[in-house]
């Protein structure tokens, strides 16, 4: 029969097609440190030290999603600056589209609501610790620009 739908492949195609998930992110200074997490057992990328943000909802602008992601993982009020740099990066079964922020001004002392634990450190310490693999692959870029 000509015309006719084939659901298996259908099926089979949908799925071989990326999902993309857009991240924003903070790069909060304090002097010349910088603001890390640490992801909480039970998530995925445990362990791993991050900068804090999180998923763009459904109607939400970068900004506000960063505001909002800022507000739940580090219980303050954030005024969102400029976009520092954005970037993709792929794991074996998500494609994320990144999004930095600079964070310069912020009401309240970031506590760790959503991460196991925060530190302040300096740009050159992110090199020495674990980091995600898309944080890795950009970290000359993301050191540059902690710089300036």
């Amino acid at each position: 029969m000509t015309g006719a739908v084939n659901y298996n492949t259908l099926q089979c195609m949908a799925s071989k097609r990326p999902t993309w998930i857009p991240v924003v992110t903070a790069m909060i200074r304090k002097g010349p440190y910088v603001l890390i997490g640490q992801r909480p057992e039970g998530h995925t990328l445990a362990g791993q030290w991050e900068f804090p943000g999180g998923k763009i909802e459904i109607g939400e602008s970068p900004e506000q999603a960063l505001a909002r992601e800022l507000n739940e993982e580090l219980g303050i009020e954030a005024e969102i600056g400029d976009i520092q740099m954005a970037c993709t990066h792929s794991y074996p079964e998500v494609g994320i589209f990144l999004v930095f922020f600079e964070v310069q001004f912020w009401k309240g002392e970031p506590k760790p609501v959503h991460h196991s634990e925060l530190k302040w450190v300096l740009p050159e310490e992110l090199k020495t610790l674990n980091i995600p693999e898309a944080n890795r692959r950009l970290l000359p870029t993301i050191l540059e620009i902690l710089r300036s």
